[in-house]
Order: C-alpha cells, then structure tokens, then sequence
C-alpha cells in the first residue's frame, strides 16, 4: 500500500491518477494519525515552502515523517516542493525549516542569473543516475519540470541533474529517501516508469 501524503496545499488527482493507472494500491492520508502501516509514501507538493512547512508541524506531520521514514525506514518519494521539505530548510516566503532529512537549502532558482524564465516551466533532460527509480531508463530521460526554486544540497547523496543555463538537482537519494523536482505523473511514459520503479524496487 502506498500512502499519498495531502497536505491540502495542492491538487494530488494526477499523482492517484497514475498510480491508479499502474495498477498500484494506493490511499490518501490527509491526518497523521489515519497513517497506519505504509509500504511506501508519497509526498507531493506544489506551493509555497514556508507555508508548506509551517502546515507540516501545525498538524504533526514532521514528527510522524520523522517517526516513519528515519526509524522505521518506510521508503519515501518527494515530488517537487514535497523533494523541497526533505531540506534542512527553505527561503521562499522567508527562511523556514524543512524536514531535515537531507543536509540541503531550497533558494531562488540561480537560472535566473542567466536571464531564462522563471518559473522553468516545461520538459527537460535529467541526467542518468544510478538510482533504483531510473531503472530500465535508458540515457537521458525528459521530464516535466514546473517550479520557481532549487534544493542545493551540501552532503554526499546520489543526485541526478538536468540543466536550465545551471545545473539544477532533478533527483536526489539518500537511504529510502528519494526525491525528484519534475512531476513523474505528468511526465508520460518515463513518469510512469519511474513511479513503478519506486513502488517495486524501493
């Protein structure tokens, strides 16, 4: 079973929408407490960091995360700002704590710098990585990317990048901790496999 994490600070139809479409148990959690025993979670997440943050501890989401992916090694898959609160702490809307579980800060995208829109919207190459979630990807894979800021990780984790005038992390993995910046659900085929990748080999 894998639980959906709904932090009600974005729409999740096209993430169960997916799993769904690959034939994977799936369920929302939308109150710690209704969490029981996951095989797997999902956090996605598509917003504002520091209200996001401020959301998690408000309802106990940190310590029941915490609980479940640091001691009961539950696999868990962050898409977007959800990869973004695996950060030890943000910037957008002011500097606010994330989950910690990676040694990294969420900043203002640096593509800026080289005059490329932002917010990067769109699809774009992700670099080969060795991680179980691009298993049976072949070469550079494109995925759709839809944000505004970029977690810039400052420990040795597994990481996948994709270019936007920067090298930007597009993948990162640490343990049973994974996380991508694009969104696999609306990613077509390669979104699917890499969804499938995380329920069957995390």
């Amino acid at each position: 079973m894998i639980s959906v994490i709904d932090l009600k600070i974005c729409n999740i139809a096209s993430v169960l929408r997916a799993l769904d479409t690959l034939g994977l148990e799936n369920k929302v959690v939308d109150d710690p407490k209704d969490i029981g025993q996951p095989d797997k979670l999902i956090l996605p997440g598509v917003g504002n960091f520091f209200e996001a943050s401020n959301r998690m501890r408000s309802l106990g989401w940190d310590l029941l995360l915490r609980e479940k992916v640091l001691e009961e090694k539950v696999p868990i898959l962050g898409i977007c700002l959800g990869m973004q609160l695996f950060a030890s702490y943000g910037e957008e809307g002011g500097q606010s704590k994330g989950l910690d579980f990676i040694n990294a800060k969420v900043s203002y995208l640096r593509s800026s710098h080289e005059n490329l829109r932002v917010p990067h919207v769109g699809w774009n190459d992700v670099s080969r990585c060795d991680m179980p979630i691009f298993d049976s990807l072949e070469g550079d894979n494109c995925f759709y990317f839809v944000h505004s800021y970029e977690m810039i990780i400052q420990e040795s984790v597994q990481a996948a990048y994709s270019n936007y005038g920067v090298d930007i992390v597009a993948a990162v993995q640490k343990d049973n901790i994974v996380g991508v910046q694009f969104h696999p659900e609306k990613s077509q085929k390669a979104g699917l496999t890499l969804l499938q990748n995380f329920a069957r080999r995390m």
